[in-house]
């Protein structure tokens, strides 16, 4: 049997909820690659997504298509983000996953952003939901 983190870095797309103040879930589709025991998400330095991590570091994870509709079991997860070091590294991580659009998707976010107008994110998987008990 494959690990959690193995089986969403074989998605092409993986579905990240992270939560709002007020405990509102909300899941975006983005690429994400495995590094280790954690899996490597890119994104906006200035995504909503970054400030609820900062808030919380809380997040599920799931399968999905390019639509951000689940395929798979949904997992729970502890994300963090990665310093300027570590967003290099995972952005390597991601274009040997994503090979040439990666490339291009990353390499052209960069040169127009600038180094920090993106970053990565590590999450390690701490569970699989647990599905609502009936009562």
């Amino acid at each position: 049997m494959i690990s959690d983190v193995e089986r969403l870095h074989r998605s092409n797309y993986v579905l990240i909820t992270t939560f709002r103040r007020d405990g509102t879930p909300v899941p975006t589709p983005v690429w994400a690659a495995r590094d280790g025991d954690e899996l490597i998400i890119w994104t906006r330095s200035e995504a909503g997504k970054v400030k609820r991590i900062r808030r919380s570091p809380r997040v599920e994870l799931s399968e999905c298509d390019a639509r951000g509709r689940p395929r798979g079991e949904p997992v729970t997860g502890t994300a963090r983000i990665l310093d300027a070091e570590g967003t290099e590294r995972g952005r390597r991580v991601l274009t040997r996953k994503y090979g040439l659009t990666g490339r291009i998707v990353i390499g052209s976010s960069k040169r127009f952003r600038g180094a920090h107008g993106s970053l990565c994110l590590a999450i390690t998987v701490t569970a699989r939901k647990q599905a609502p008990q009936a009562g």
